[in-house]
């Protein structure tokens, strides 16, 4: 009597496992290395946008015989602006910006919302384009 043999195709549970497991270790290795990725760009971004500022306040000062702006508007509300976003008092990568501007000169600071999660320190630039800490 032929005996019925049925053809067991698939994966038993340890193989399964076993792939799974390597996913999580991959992933384990990769996502602290993307995380930190995403912070060392918020930290460029950061320092890009207040060298940004720091320079149309600069060009500013330049076609004003010295005098630095008083705020922002003067740098957005310009034709052409000097600047396209007024990024004083608002949120952006992780960054806050606050800015401090009088006709003698500027101070401009970005903070990161959470230290360690969105970025790693506090960036200010001042009057000449002045970043602390350096980069």
């Amino acid at each position: 009597m032929k005996s019925l043999r049925k053809s067991n195709k698939g994966f038993t549970l340890v193989e399964i496992m076993i792939v799974v497991a390597i996913i999580a270790l991959l992933a384990a290795i990769a996502i602290p290395n993307l995380l930190r990725a995403k912070i060392s760009a918020n930290d460029a971004l950061a320092k890009s946008t207040l060298r940004s500022l720091s320079t149309s306040a600069e060009t500013f000062a330049t076609g004003n015989n010295g005098s630095y702006p008083t705020d922002i508007g003067s740098l957005t509300g310009a034709t052409p602006p000097f600047i396209n976003k007024a990024y004083c008092g608002s949120t952006a990568a992780g960054f806050s910006y606050a800015c401090g501007f009088s006709t003698g000169g500027y101070s401009l600071t970005a903070t990161p919302v959470t230290v360690g999660t969105s970025g790693t320190q506090s960036f200010t630039i001042s009057t000449g384009g002045v970043l602390t800490p350096p980069s």
